[in-house]
């Protein structure tokens, strides 16, 4: 064959032949579903944003300041680097770990929650080939294949009961007592999604104990930091795990700052020992430099002007605090009715109901209740007003009452 001949091609016809369409996301089915239903009584409980008493995704009042002020002084649009805006990651860090965290403390900026948590997945991947992770059952869907495309071997536990509303503590206590030093544990640091059930304090120093008996690695997912009991109230998991010698915390402020579309969040890693900070840090960022090389800083910057300034801080803890209250407000009316009293215990802005899928069908044909199939609601997408028709919705598609 000479240098200009072309050989034969063998095969498909076509480069893309192999691939097949693929399953609609369950969530974004739900989203075209529901904006296409004309009924103007619709309710939509399947997409996990917060939404105010009129339905509405509002941004925060501290967000458009501390937006005003950037756009007058920012000078530049150039690349912040891999490792993000640091000013941000130092607002984080004060605010997550008041006694300042120690001194193995490294972190990344990532392109929201979901970047934290792959990050970390390839972290540990990296350190640990085919390292085993535990995952509650139910979970955030993506938690699983997020892990699995780092590598990583996935077990589980079960975490909640839909039909009795209750948290299993005891399965996950007992799964770990069979797991192995270095297995990794993730945990949803507050307002657990789906469930909504959170361990106590007591449960926190239960859980605490086992992994640093067994010498495994926690992992916390915290993606809504401030909306279960409050600020410092929800860092309950970090005071347990305080002497855990190495963990992995991935930060969302997609709902508590409402910077849903910014994509902002971080990964905080503890090392265990300053020594190896500098090997942990610089394979994070050329891991992140090889999956979103640069992050983006809006948000970031948003984020460390509000924690930065008393007066904007002042504005969005009220903020936050009249999102809490709203979410606690509905769950309250909820457990008027005594089959559902349990979500009122709950917190933040999932829970997860025992429906069949031919349930969840009824509420949408016949009430116009959108939710996910697994059950899950987000209950922010109720206003108070809804509550009744809710709950009677339900009376006629279960058992409840």
């Amino acid at each position: 064959m000479t240098m200009t001949e072309v050989p034969d091609i063998v095969g498909t016809e076509n480069f893309f032949d192999g691939l097949s369409v693929q399953p609609a996301d369950p969530l974004l089915s739900i989203i075209a579903a529901f904006q296409a239903d004309p009924r103007p009584t619709k309710i939509d409980l399947g997409v996990g944003v917060y939404r105010d008493e009129q339905g509405k995704t509002p941004i925060l009042g501290a967000v458009k300041a501390a937006e005003a002020r950037l756009v007058e002084a920012q000078s530049t649009k150039a690349y912040i680097g891999v490792e993000g805006n640091g000013a941000y990651l130092a607002s984080l860090k004060s605010l997550l770990f008041q006694r300042g965290g120690g001194d193995d403390l490294v972190a990344m900026q990532t392109p929201g929650g979901t970047g934290a948590i792959r990050l970390a997945a390839e972290l540990i991947n990296a350190s640990s080939p085919h390292a085993r992770i535990w995952i509650g059952e139910p979970s955030w869907p993506v938690h699983v294949p997020l892990s699995q495309a780092a590598g990583l071997q996935t077990l589980s536990y079960r975490h909640f009961d839909p039909v009795s509303q209750q948290l299993l503590l005891d399965d996950l206590l007992e799964k770990l007592e069979t797991a192995l030093p270095g297995d990794i544990v993730l945990l949803h640091g507050c307002c657990h999604n789906p469930s909504g059930a959170d361990p106590s304090a007591e449960q926190w120093q239960k859980l605490a104990e086992v992994i640093i008996r067994r010498g495994l690695i926690p992992f916390i997912d915290l993606a809504y930091h401030g909306l279960g009991d409050g600020l410092d109230a929800d860092l309950e998991v970090l005071r347990a795990l305080a002497s855990v010698p190495q963990l992995l915390l991935a930060y969302s402020c997609s709902k508590n700052f409402g910077l849903y579309r910014e994509r902002v969040g971080a990964l905080f890693v503890r090392t265990g020992s300053p020594a190896k900070n500098q090997a942990v840090a610089s394979t994070m960022f050329l891991l992140g430099r090889m999956i979103w090389s640069m992050p983006p800083d809006h948000g970031a910057a948003v984020v460390h002007e509000i924690l930065g300034n008393e007066d904007l801080i002042d504005q969005w803890h009220v903020e936050l605090a009249t999102m809490r209250n709203r979410l606690s407000a509905v769950r309250s009316a909820i457990a008027r009715e005594p089959a559902l009293v349990k979500l009122g215990e709950q917190k933040g802005m999932f829970s997860q109901l025992s429906l069949t899928p031919a349930q969840i069908e009824a509420l949408r044909r016949d009430h116009a209740i959108f939710m996910a199939g697994s059950g899950r609601v987000n209950l922010a997408g109720l206003s108070l007003r809804d509550v009744p028709r809710f709950v009677e919705a339900l009376k006629t598609v279960s058992t409840i009452g």
